[in-house]
């Protein structure tokens, strides 16, 4: 029970942060950046109805389609917070029923929701949910269309920023493309960015004590690979280690130092899964 009322006060907090940069940085700036409430921002200059009514109707749209197209993969998370966040801007549009800006810059507006409404986003998707709208559109055109749900989103977020064309000037419109290109690539860098570690892959004669020093210094695992050198056929050990960066910094650093003859490759890593034997 305390897990579940933990998990319920984060959704909520998570929406609350979504909200907040729709309703005070979005919603002002007139952009359409990759997100639901940005086309209900487009529709409301068609459709005699509050924004937040409006993003209410597209989200229970999208999730009853969600569960037609793509059965259980949209539970209670999603739900839960599609239907919560209109109901944020419903009060926000209560309490602030005159609000305007809070930097009087339709660039200054569309970068602040960027940055809040990613922060909000990442807290959703490190729960495993997400804020509906534009997630579930991706999902099911990745599901029939066949591409990768990363694209999708892209191919989404950037038909909701086009679409600011039939109702907003072109320098709105600008603002809107930019801005949903820069929306993901702040949102990959809340979401894998601060996890990213290092694939240090070496080559060394002094393979025994590059051994000892990721083991006993690092207190890091590591795998041995046995290599051949393709200009002389000779076997090589190759040792791999997966670090964080503060250990990258060491490792690297004791190379140059006692080893600097070692062959080094290194990689970016941002997903890493470990299965322990049963």
């Amino acid at each position: 029970m305390k897990t579940f009322i933990k998990e319920l006060f984060v959704l909520s907090f998570a929406t609350a942060i979504i909200a907040f940069a729709v309703f005070f940085f979005l919603l002002p700036s007139h952009a359409s950046i990759s997100s639901v409430s940005g086309l209900a921002m487009i529709l409301a200059n068609f459709i005699p109805l509050k924004i937040s009514a409006i993003t209410m109707i597209l989200n229970v749209l999208l999730l009853i389609i969600g569960f037609i197209f793509c059965g259980k993969d949209f539970g209670f998370k999603t739900i839960y917070t599609s239907i919560l966040l209109p109901i944020y801007l419903a009060i926000f549009e209560v309490i602030f029923p005159n609000f305007v800006s809070l930097t009087n810059s339709d660039i200054l507006d569309a970068t602040g929701y960027i940055f809040v409404v990613s922060f909000g986003l990442a807290i959703l998707f490190n729960m495993n949910a997400s804020s509906g709208g534009i997630d579930i559109v991706a999902k099911i055109m990745s599901k029939f269309l066949h591409i990768e749900l990363g694209s999708a989103m892209s191919i989404a977020g950037m038909a909701v920023a086009l679409s600011s064309a039939f109702v907003y000037d072109s320098r709105t419109v600008v603002i809107s493309v930019l801005g949903t290109y820069l929306n993901g690539l702040v949102l990959d860098h809340f979401i894998f960015g601060q996890n990213i570690k290092k694939r240090v892959c070496i080559v060394s004669e002094n393979f025994e004590e590059v051994r000892h020093f990721i083991l006993d210094t690092l207190h890091s695992g590591a795998t041995v690979y046995q290599a051949i050198g393709a200009y002389n056929m000779q076997n090589h050990k190759e040792i791999i280690a997966v670090v964080d960066k503060s250990e990258y910094q060491k490792l690297m650093s004791w190379i140059e130092k006692n080893d600097p003859d070692a062959f080094i490759t290194v990689y970016n890593v941002s997903d890493i899964k470990y299965r322990p034997k049963k």
